[in-house]
């Protein structure tokens, strides 16, 4: 398998050179060249599989013999063995319509585990075969940062600088981030929004000789290895309900601030998973959603919500189903992100408006919408969401049809979220994991939103 650029000016990259490159030095993102395929009877013949046989079985897809299978085994027996469920991704029937797949049971409470502890040995394998520095930059929302920090703390030639937006992620969160100790780890708390920290993020990547100077790595939804890594459970998903007699087409609702998550689904789609609707759920951050429904891709007002991980104007992997939803013509991706930078918005037209709606349905959920829906379940089903499910699930309501069976993404734990939670008036006991952080000292350092503030603390910690 080679991996190649959205904007078509990367050569094609073997799966270890694409994960190191992350963000390709064109500007692009990296995809592959051509999307396995999986057939019927491959589908049936993984029905019984674990979670971490399945994941094998995916990744040996995109991976090939680069890395021999007896160690791509161990990489991915090593980074699900971590989890507390056996199950890895368990699915939880709600009613007859509703199924919730948890994905927050890894080492930080949040789906984010599920890619980031994969990754993060694959990068401690890679240092360690090619004798290599491993200097990893982020930014997160709230999850994407804890995930990232536990999958590479302590570990020998990597060091990992994260970025998040002072006082815009949960409490528990930060805490998650922050009291890491660890010599290879740094916090930058960065006066501003989440797009701000993501804007930093890709332009110092696209500056190519700061890149290689100082061996930067991604760990964010930009990296391939991401998305592969998320399609593994919604063929999980399936497949475990396919063994208890669910047998129709399934809806797959998916909280998403940033496209990785549902971009992983649409994969998994082109892969050849039976899937349904792909439902798109966002908060009063809805840009997706309108470019769903209207075809304009146009950040507006950014607006604080319940749901602080999907509180983002600009997603990052959006310009990966551009590609696709082009007819994998880079030329034309290259014209609309360019049109994107300098006007701030791509219009399609309506005759492509079609082929969106087909992959997607979108709904934005208000606030109030998003409490309410969490309070209502947790008295109708004693099932408490997290506002992220939430939103997933008051999409689901309003978009799945009378007999369809839709599967809603839990993407955190509420123990992460309990300021919304108590709007409720629901009191939680905290996981012991979650509640040892509270009374920890914390790492972390202020700093300005610019491109050259964050800099100058890269080259001091690196």
């Amino acid at each position: 398998m080679e991996y190649i650029s959205t904007r078509g000016q990367v050569a094609p990259l073997g799966f270890i050179d694409a994960i190191l490159m992350g963000l390709a030095d064109d500007g692009g993102l990296l995809v592959p060249m051509a999307v396995p395929q999986v057939d019927a009877a491959t589908l049936q013949a993984w029905g019984k599989l674990t979670y971490a046989e399945l994941a094998l079985e995916i990744f040996t897809l995109y991976i090939g013999d680069e890395i021999p299978k007896d160690e791509l085994q161990r990489l991915v027996e090593d980074s699900y063995g971590t989890f507390r469920d056996a199950d890895v991704t368990p699915v939880r029937r709600i009613n007859n319509g509703l199924y919730v797949l948890e994905l927050f049971h890894g080492p930080t409470f949040a789906f984010k585990d599920i890619a980031l502890q994969f990754l993060g040995n694959l990068y401690a394998y890679v240092s360690k075969q090619t004798n290599s520095i491993i200097h990893i930059l982020g930014a997160t929302s709230g999850d994407t940062g804890a995930s990232a920090i536990e999958g590479v703390r302590g570990k020998e030639g990597i060091r990992i600088c994260i970025l998040h937006p002072s006082g815009k992620v949960s409490k528990v969160q930060e805490l998650q981030m922050t009291t890491v100790d660890d010599a290879n780890v740094l916090n930058l708390a960065v006066d501003g929004t989440f797009d701000d920290c993501q804007r930093i993020i890709k332009e110092l990547f696209a500056d190519v000789a700061f890149k290689h100077k100082y061996h930067l790595r991604a760990i964010n939804s930009i990296n391939i290895a991401r998305i592969l890594a998320q399609t593994v459970y919604y063929f999980y998903a399936y497949l475990q309900l396919a063994q208890q007699g669910q047998s129709e087409r399934m809806n797959f609702s998916v909280p998403t601030g940033n496209f990785g998550d549902i971009f992983a689904g649409y994969l998994a789609k082109r892969m050849g998973l039976p899937i349904g609707k792909l439902i798109l759920a966002t908060n009063e951050n809805n840009i997706l959603e309108r470019f769903v429904n209207e075809g304009v891709y146009q950040p507006g007002e950014f607006r604080g919500t319940h749901s602080p991980s999907m509180d983002i104007q600009v997603a990052s992997n959006f310009e990966r189903y551009l590609y696709y939803l082009y007819g994998e013509d880079p030329v034309e991706v290259s014209r609309l992100m360019g049109q994107f930078t300098t006007e701030g918005s791509i219009v399609i037209p309506s005759d492509r408006i079609g082929q969106v709606q087909a992959d997607f349905a979108a709904y934005g959920v208000k606030n109030d919408e998003c409490l309410d829906t969490i309070g209502d379940y947790f008295a109708k089903y004693d099932y408490l969401l997290d506002p992220h499910t939430a939103c997933g699930v008051a999409a689901s309501d309003r978009l799945t049809e009378e007999g369809e069976v839709t599967v809603a993404l839990s993407t955190a734990h509420p123990a992460k979220f309990d300021e919304s939670i108590r709007l409720r008036g629901i009191e939680q006991t905290y996981p012991e994991q979650i509640g040892a952080l509270f009374g920890k000292p914390q790492h972390q350092k202020q700093v300005g939103g610019s491109n050259a503030a964050i800099k100058a603390e890269l080259e001091r910690f690196f």
